[in-house]
């Protein structure tokens, strides 16, 4: 079973872009935790690529969806995407209005369905939390992200995709260990916070 984890820096997570299968490849985030888990289950079963790149958009993987995805022929595709798309509205007037965002990303599911009609896809909802990155803007302004994420969800029943809810999840576990343990500026995992998307991942993908 091939499977593709796509998205942004959160799934990037400081891979080795160079060397498929290296150890490095896979990153420190949560695609390792996910990685490790299915190869103690069973080692020839499965055949993992972490695609994400750091700062990307919903624009981004859309125009890399080709090379990064499609012609590898993937069982399945994981998405994880959003928090740029308003970042870089507040950083460099350079992000993804609402809008747009369902646009690209409704392209993105439709033209790869059309190429690859049996993938399975998942859907991972962004998430936002206190933090020194999101302090300097605001969490309001970031907060904008749960809108996004209702965007995602909508697309993931219409096209009957998997739908792997985050937000809840991360709010929860901050209350009861603060926000820093799990994203180390609001918006970037630490060692928790990828073991807890890992974890909501496998999960999902268990009932697939």
């Amino acid at each position: 079973m091939k499977v593709i984890f796509y998205g942004d820096s959160i799934t990037d997570a400081g891979r080795n872009y160079q060397i498929d299968f290296d150890p490095e490849h896979y990153g420190h985030g949560y695609v390792k935790y996910a990685m490790e888990t299915l190869m103690a289950e069973d080692p020839e079963k499965y055949v993992l690529y972490n695609r994400g790149i750091s700062g990307n958009r919903i624009v981004d993987l859309y125009a890399r969806i080709k090379s990064d995805v499609w012609n590898h022929e993937p069982d399945v595709l994981s998405i994880l995407i959003g928090i740029n798309d308003i970042w870089h509205e507040l950083s460099y007037k350079n992000g993804v209005e609402l809008e747009r965002f369902e646009k690209i990303y409704r392209m993105l599911i439709e033209d790869t369905l059309k190429r690859l009609p049996n993938l399975k896809i998942m859907l991972l909802e962004p998430f936002v939390l206190q933090g020194t990155a999101v302090d300097a803007y605001g969490i309001d302004s970031f907060n904008q992200v749960k809108e996004y994420a209702k965007v995602i969800k909508k697309l993931a029943e219409e096209y009957c995709l998997t739908f792997i809810p985050l937000q809840e999840k991360f709010d929860r576990a901050a209350e009861l260990y603060g926000s820093s343990y799990l994203l180390y500026d609001g918006v970037h995992p630490d060692v928790a916070g990828a073991t807890l998307i890992a974890n909501e991942w496998l999960n999902a993908f268990s009932k697939l």
